[in-house]
């Protein structure tokens, strides 16, 4: 079976790369909660939430700072970077591309059960994404209704 680090590093190479695969990297009851957002996917939901953000951000990364590991509980430090090239859905609305890079800082704390993700709480700091793509000061006149 593969160690906790790998499985972590192979879940964001396919948020990257293959993100309709993302689920299958999930326990059956597995969830995902954008915190930011205050949204938690479960199901195939899951891949539609990573569909969501390929979709707004096509050549996002993630650049992994740190990985701590306590058992079956990872945390990682990261960046997510791209640049905003797609339509962002939002519970207010839809934010249309920008064009505007992005960096990112985020926490994800993911729980694995046999060699899967049973919860994934992503903590990326969403008023920074906001500002960067440009809407922070005018959000409801940046989003389409």
């Amino acid at each position: 079976m593969a160690s906790n680090e790998e499985i972590i590093r192979n879940l964001y190479a396919i948020a990257e790369k293959e993100p309709k695969s993302f689920r299958s990297l999930f326990t059956e009851n597995g969830y995902w909660w954008d915190v930011p957002a205050g949204v938690t996917y479960r199901g195939d939901d899951v891949a539609r939430a990573a569909d969501i953000y390929s979709a707004a951000f096509p050549d996002m990364y993630r650049e992994l700072h740190n990985l701590y590991f306590d058992g079956d509980v990872v945390v990682v430090q990261l960046s997510l970077k791209g640049t905003h090239q797609g339509d962002l859905p939002m519970g207010l609305g839809t934010i249309p591309a920008t064009g505007k890079k992005i960096d990112v800082p985020c926490v994800d704390i993911f729980r694995l059960e046999d060699g899967k993700v049973s919860a994934f709480d992503c903590n990326y700091a969403g008023t920074i994404l906001l500002g960067q793509i440009g809407v922070l000061g005018n959000l409801e006149g940046s989003l389409k209704k």
